[in-house]
């Protein structure tokens, strides 16, 4: 059996109703190497599509060249506008862009600056790759996006900072367990934007 079901355009080419599907089709969105496509490799991509469309195929054309074809356009292309998503936030950018961001989160020993540095280009990556790959057929005005990236960003910064002074003031600590407790500070900071970002994203489509 071929590893290539027949090609469906605009839909997934793995199986939704199962885990390993999803799971799959979750790799497939996230692959860094469609960062790497050329510019001519994806107006191939997409007139071989235009052609699917219009019934005006090639000979010799297969399912796989299909499908790799609408994977490549998908990465790149956003599907409202129609306009390439800068390359940071892509879903195909998340891990080499987001994976620096997040070791800088857990470094040891982070001054107060560090602290508010890390946070905020986290939270900016995250609110930018939202915002590149929302549904823009539903226009927002983005003074809404900005006033709730603001809010967003000074409650996470908060918590983050707040945390910090309360462990190294508290004399319930030792030095050790301190500094193993402010490893985790980023989760609840990161936690705490990601519900505010999630309703930003929510108001502007």
């Amino acid at each position: 059996m071929s590893e290539y079901e027949t090609f469906q355009h605009g839909k997934p080419r793995f199986d939704q109703n199962k885990f390993s599907g999803r799971f799959r089709h979750f790799l497939d969105v996230i692959d860094p190497s469609t960062l790497f496509v050329s510019e001519k490799r994806l107006q191939e991509s997409v007139e071989l599509l235009d052609r699917f469309k219009q019934g005006t195929l090639p000979p010799g054309v297969t399912d796989a060249q299909l499908w790799q074809a609408q994977k490549i356009k998908q990465a790149i292309i956003h599907p409202d506008t129609g306009e390439k998503i800068l390359m940071p936030f892509r879903m195909s950018g998340f891990i080499p862009f987001g994976t620096p961001v997040v070791v800088g989160l857990l470094l040891p020993n982070q001054t107060l600056v560090s602290t508010i540095f890390w946070q905020v280009l986290n939270q900016s990556h995250n609110a930018c790759v939202n915002y590149s790959n929302r549904n823009a057929s539903k226009p927002a005005p983005a003074s809404k996006f900005f006033q709730g990236y603001l809010g967003a960003v000074t409650s996470a910064v908060s918590i983050a900072v707040g945390l910090n002074v309360l462990i190294q003031k508290s004399s319930r600590f030792s030095p050790t367990t301190r500094l193993l407790v402010q490893r985790f500070i980023p989760f609840p900071a990161v936690g705490e934007f990601k519900g505010l970002r999630e309703t930003t994203m929510g108001w502007i489509g």
